[in-house]
């Protein structure tokens, strides 16, 4: 099993906007004071910019075009509604906002094994929907293939139940806790794990201290380091600027880099950068209007694709 792959799937979005379905939960999105036309203007320019800089590196990327007629805002952000692995299986997701559910897209399964990817077996966990409940693939789960470990913080879009089922279908083992942030003095759940944590081969990046159970706390740090994980802990000042939303990814000959936005690489202080160094390169690109309108960094807009090839 790898942790990193060489091909990542990406969605070109078409009506960018703040979503006002997600934004009740989550916290990181403000609406920006620019006409509908020029942030999607923006927000392509943005995503453009972004996959030149994988495709540079090497990576393998998939753009698809988001469809112009259908009201999904979110469309960039493909890694909540499917993941792909490597025994040929793909998860479909259970999604919180109504207009998030029409991102699911057969034909995006098709352009795949068009690439020559090969899908065996699909798990749906969409019906979930129709109880309210939601497990938003990997922005909830975030994966340590390698070491078959789990890691969830529960949310309104992270149900416990349907994460252990998870587990048990994917074969992982689950680490459940919760992480909050403080949003006008109170502390509420951060609405994706993957926004206060990402894991790499050797390292994770993780923001302990919005774990406030010591309990749980204690047991993700021990899970991590059971792994061999370096674990290097940011701040959730930094986490505002979307510092845990990464992913490592393979360039060409086999090259690893951590990717990220700007904003986020620009929170990083130079000690943090050094220990990420010993590990991996940095990749980074503006992702502001995305960011800002849609509360989800570079980590959300890219899908792992580690199906077989065929």
């Amino acid at each position: 099993m790898s942790q990193t792959t060489n091909t990542i799937l990406m969605v070109r979005p078409v009506n960018f906007r703040m979503n006002e379905q997600t934004a009740v939960n989550n916290y990181y999105q403000e609406s920006a004071n620019l006409l509908p036309a020029a942030i999607t203007t923006k927000a392509q320019q943005e995503f453009d910019a972004f996959v030149e800089k994988l495709t540079e590196v090497g990576v393998n990327v998939v753009v698809v075009s988001d469809i112009k007629d259908t009201d999904t805002p979110d469309a960039v952000f493909p890694n909540n509604w499917v993941s792909f692995h490597e025994n040929g299986d793909v998860g479909l997701y259970p999604m919180f906002a109504e207009n998030r559910r029409l991102e699911r897209r057969e034909d995006i399964l098709e352009t795949l094994e068009e690439e020559g990817f090969s899908i065996e077996n699909i798990i749906d966990y969409t019906s979930a929907e129709e109880e309210a409940v939601f497990l938003e693939g990997t922005g909830s789960v975030v994966l340590d293939r390698e070491n078959r470990k789990a890691y969830c913080a529960l949310s309104p879009r992270a149900d416990e139940d349907l994460f252990i089922e998870f587990c048990e279908d994917f074969e992982y083992f689950p680490v459940v806790f919760t992480a909050n942030q403080t949003v006008d003095g109170q502390r509420k759940p951060i609405y994706h794990t993957n926004v206060m944590m990402c894991v790499g081969e050797t390292f994770a990046v993780i923001c302990l201290s919005c774990i406030d159970d010591k309990k749980e706390r204690k047991n993700v740090i021990k899970h991590l380091k059971e792994s061999g994980k370096d674990i290097i802990d940011i701040t959730e000042e930094q986490l505002k600027h979307f510092a845990g939303n990464m992913l490592q990814v393979k360039g060409e000959n086999d090259k690893r880099y951590l990717v990220m936005s700007e904003a986020a690489h620009s929170a990083l202080t130079e000690n943090q950068i050094t220990a990420l160094k010993k590990h991996t390169e940095t990749l980074y690109s503006s992702l502001e209007t995305i960011e800002t309108c849609g509360g989800g960094s570079a980590r959300c807009m890219m899908a792992e694709v580690f199906l077989p090839k065929k």
